[in-house]
């Protein structure tokens, strides 16, 4: 696997999580904005998505050498005018036909850049929405394994600035072959209309060398200080806005500003540094200009008057010579732009050649709708780094419409048996078998059809009411969705929004309470109309009265279904048919209420403790009870 993604490996828990970030957009060493030059591997990944737009690419080179050569015609034209039109006779034919070629040589010129225009711009953006696309699904079915080593916001960074600054290489790649037409047909057509004079224009190019040599490391260190204090900036701004609650509840605005003012200063002097180490060269280059122009009016001039110069040539190497520093301008900014192409490159294919992990098998069946419901986990032994295994040997059976119930302190595998079932991640060891199926020989969205999950906090997307609710059925008719909302106590609430069923909802339903977010998650799991529905702590987050409201939801949710319910919070699961209670990754015990009750093992001696939750319990006082079971 690519440098980076080993780094990312590196840092993650024993359970094979990442912890999480304190600092909201942190930067990393990989994330640099600078790389090689050059990288052939990468631009042949480039090319990959360039291949099937090669025609327009090859009219748009075209197009390009066409719009140089008009640009190395005009000032031959111009020198052909002065030259033969200061004759007598011939004069006016001379002129109208220069006149002539000069307005076709502008029509060219304008057709050719028009042309080069449009072509290479809707070729990198046909391109840019291809590697987004292809981007976009491959994260879709990427392995949560590498989801959980990775911050979304590196891979937003991926998908849209990366992805810019291919587009802008392959944009001003195409437009650098002009470039390199242009510098070289310049120094051509001088050496050819006179080679002395040529090569004293030439002769101030190694100043520029030079110049290059001692600014080009001194440059690019800038560079990378101001992109490196611009991401710190914006880390400290982002983790500003997202936690501006927070901020203003402990009166923290004084203090966050002086530490971003701080960040922002520093950001400021390594850009004004940056700045200008990019400006210097346009007085150098202008003023190297203005030598070679001066060389060649005295020593051409001079020549000119010795009559061993025609007028016309002198006046050819004046506008070449404004025309000769223009490309090596631009080809110094295509370096940079380079650099940033490579970099984002090598992360956008270590994105795209990340494996998904988790794949159906060539012969996988489809799990039928009229499948039984059953879960069963037979000697199963995961872990998200296998050599630190999260659950251990863990054996239990789910009968067809029977509600189970895990329980278990933090750690102790609950989520991870969820995250099984729907095969989100494949065992070390064991089978995890739905319907009498082990779920690595089903096909993953016959099994997703089946699996219906409400999350502890429940991820409502930006849309409707509507569609929110039956996002994991599509085809579901209003009426089936207004049901669902009438069954979990939802649709009154609903129809006190503005539009009802029609209102949009903000960036994760942030205009809901959490309580009415969790009951909307309840109606799209009951549009859903799966046979098997799983609960990781519903109701951890929610007030008593929102609680009851829910659990009146739940028994109308789990008619005829098989029901998996975490819960840390003891009162909400002593209805469970049977009772399972995960210790270290390892079935402890398992019964419903009273039979745990009369085991007197760890969940009575727990729940004899009067804490409301496992979560609450000291980590002291659970390791004590749970020795005192073993015993």
């Amino acid at each position: 696997m690519a440098e980076e993604l080993e780094t990312e490996r590196s840092d993650v828990r024993e359970d094979g999580r990442r912890p999480p970030r304190a600092v909201v957009g942190s930067h990393r060493i990989e994330e640099e904005m600078f790389g090689k030059a050059f990288d052939g591997n990468i631009v042949k990944r480039i090319w990959s998505f360039v291949h099937p737009y090669r025609r327009q690419v090859w009219f748009s080179l075209a197009a390009v050498l066409t719009f140089t050569s008009m640009q190395l015609l005009i000032p031959l034209i111009i020198r052909y005018a002065i030259d033969h039109g200061m004759r007598t006779d011939p004069g006016h034919s001379a002129l109208t036909w220069s006149m002539i070629a000069f307005l076709a040589a502008i029509l060219v010129n304008y057709c050719a850049s028009y042309a080069q225009e449009m072509l290479v711009g809707t070729v990198a953006e046909e391109v840019l929405f291809d590697i987004r696309r292809a981007m976009f699904s491959h994260l879709q079915r990427v392995s949560l394994s590498f989801m959980d080593k990775t911050e979304v916001g590196r891979l937003m960074s991926r998908l849209q600035g990366d992805v810019n600054s291919m587009q802008e290489f392959l944009e001003t790649s195409v437009l650098s072959v002009g470039d390199i037409a242009l510098l070289f047909g310049i120094v051509f057509v001088m050496l050819y209309l006179d080679f002395k004079l040529g090569l004293l224009t030439l002769s101030v190019l190694p100043i520029l060398f030079v110049v290059r040599l001692f600014w080009l490391p001194l440059a690019r260190k800038s560079f990378m200080a101001a992109h490196e204090t611009n991401s710190v900036a914006n880390g400290a701004l982002a983790e500003a806005i997202h936690g501006v609650r927070a901020v203003q509840a402990m009166d923290r605005q004084g203090v966050n500003f002086m530490l971003y003012d701080d960040k922002a200063k520093a950001n400021l002097k390594t850009h004004l540094t940056a700045a200008r180490y990019a400006q210097v060269m346009v007085p150098i280059v202008d003023s190297l200009t203005g030598v070679a122009m001066a060389l060649v009016i005295v020593v051409g001039g001079a020549r000119v008057l010795n009559q061993a110069l025609d007028v016309g040539v002198l006046v050819a190497f004046l506008f070449y010579i404004q025309r000769f520093f223009d490309p090596i301008r631009s080809l110094t900014l295509q370096y940079s732009v380079m650099q940033r192409a490579m970099a984002s490159g090598q992360r956008l294919t270590e994105v795209l050649d990340v494996p998904v992990d988790i794949r159906d098998a060539p012969d996988a069946k489809e799990l039928s709708a009229d499948m039984d419901g059953s879960v069963e986990f037979r000697d199963v032994v995961f872990g998200y780094n296998p050599a630190h295994p999260v659950l251990k040997h863990v054996s239990f059976k789910v009968n067809p419409g029977e509600t189970v119930a895990l329980v278990g302190p933090t750690g102790s595998g609950k989520s991870s048996c969820m995250s099984l079932i729907h095969r989100f991640y494949d065992v070390q060891q064991g089978q995890v078998l739905v319907g009498g199926h082990d779920v690595r020989d089903l096909k993953q969205d016959s099994l997703g059809d089946q699996i219906a999950m409400v999350l502890q906090e429940p991820f409502l997307f930006t849309g409707t009411v509507f569609d929110n609710i039956r996002y994991h059925k599509t085809q579901a008719t209003r009426e089936q969705v207004i049901d669902a909302t009438k069954a979990v106590g939802a649709h009154d609430f609903i129809m006190r929004l503005p539009e009802g069923y029609d209102s949009m909802l903000g960036e994760r339903g942030g205009n809901l309470s959490l309580g009415q977010r969790q009951l909307l998650s309840f109606a799209r799991a009951l549009v859903a109309d799966a046979k098997i529905l799983v609960l990781d702590e519903a109701t951890a987050n929610i007030d008593s009265y929102t609680e009851m409201q829910i659990q009146k939801a739940l028994v109308k949710l789990l008619e005829n279904r098989t029901g998996l319910v975490i819960a840390h919070r003891l009162a909400t699961i002593r209805e469970a048919d049977r009772i399972i209670v995960l210790q270290n990754g390892e079935l402890i015990e398992s019964g419903n209420h009273q039979q745990l009750m009369k085991n007197r093992k760890l969940y009575s001696r727990l729940y004899n403790l009067n804490y409301a939750s496992f979560d609450d319990i000291p980590k002291a006082l659970l390791e004590e009870k749970t020795n005192a079971s073993a015993t």
